[in-house]
Parts: structure tokens; C-alpha cells; sequence
């Protein structure tokens, strides 16, 4: 083997991957295929994730910092540049005049569809190789995972106006947050 070069991930049946290995390089394989879709209207990915997160709601300054883990100078920093690219507004809160929630303009509306719907298409094309059953368990199973890892940090996924509702146990678009 060359100097540098690592060596595959022995499988560990015949054509199988590790549980650890399988869902290591397929988080790769998805990271750099929004990672492109993003790149086509000059996003970087948390910028992507910042107009998935609001394309169901308007959160706070906070639960923003919440649903994408940053801290909330990073959030500041992103919303204000999000907002000079008009993607993005601050609203004053109808419920406390202290908080501002961030929604999407109609251009980050727009942004944020066509990300989205090329994106889905390039995983769907992915997972043609499964049958529909397969891909169903697939959903379900990274559904459970990641439903609970955001209930561990208090995060609900399903959450349309805050993050500390329980989460629900059904939606069309599970993995999103």
C-alpha cells in the first residue's frame, strides 16, 4: 500500500460494511452532495442548514442556536449574513417584544425549495438501489436515532414554533430538523 493511503474497511460479511464504517462514509457521501447543491447558489452547508431549519418555522435567536448547536455570537454572525443576502428577516415577537424570531424572505424561500428539491432527487437516485421496503426500514431506523439524539438535547425536530415540545412519532420529512 502507498505511503499515506489508508486501507479499506475489511467488511464484516461478505459485501457489508461495519455498522460504524457504513454510516461514517455515508454521511460523507450525503455531506458532499448537499455540499454541492449548496455550492450552486454560494451557500456553505450551516448557511443550507440555517434555511432548512426555517423553512417549517420562525425561531428565536436561541432555539436557532439550539437546532444547529452553535453558539449564539456563530448564530448572530450567520443570521446577519444570511439577512445582507436577503434570504433571511428578523420579526419582533408578537409573544415578547424582547425576542426576535428569524424567517425566510421570499428569495430564501425560493433558495431553500430549489436546494431542497435537487437534493432530494440526488438521494433518491442514491437509494434506487433499494427496494421499498428497504428504504422505508432505512427511514425508519435513522428516523429513531436521530428523534432521539435531539430529545437528549432537548430539541424537538417536529417543532414548528419552538424546540421543547415532545416530539411526534410521525412526519413526512423525518430527518430534517
Amino acid at each position: 500500500m502507498a505511503s499515506g493511503s489508508v486501507a479499506p474497511p475489511a467488511p464484516t460479511a461478505r459485501g457489508q460494511l461495519s455498522t460504524v464504517d457504513a454510516l461514517a462514509q455515508l454521511s460523507f457521501l450525503i455531506h458532499g452532495t448537499l455540499e454541492r447543491r449548496a455550492g450552486e447558489h454560494d451557500l456553505s452547508i450551516i448557511q443550507t442548514r440555517l434555511l432548512g431549519v426555517l423553512r417549517d418555522r420562525k425561531p428565536t435567536m436561541n432555539q436557532l442556536a439550539k437546532l444547529l448547536a452553535l453558539d449564539k455570537s456563530s448564530i448572530t454572525g450567520l443570521v446577519d449574513r444570511a439577512e445582507r443576502r436577503g434570504l433571511v428577516m428578523r420579526v419582533p415577537s408578537t409573544a415578547d417584544r424582547r425576542s426576535v424570531l428569524v424567517a425566510l424572505t421570499d428569495d430564501g424561500r425560493s433558495v431553500a425549495s430549489e436546494v431542497s428539491a435537487r437534493f432530494e432527487a440526488d438521494v433518491s437516485r442514491l437509494l434506487d438501489c433499494l427496494p421499498p421496503p428497504d428504504r422505508d426500514a432505512l427511514s425508519g431506523l435513522v428516523s429513531r436515532v436521530l428523534i432521539a439524539h435531539a430529545a437528549s438535547q432537548g430539541v424537538d425536530l417536529f417543532a414548528t414554533t419552538g424546540t421543547q415540545a415532545p416530539p411526534r412519532t410521525q412526519r413526512s420529512d423525518p430527518g430534517r430538523p
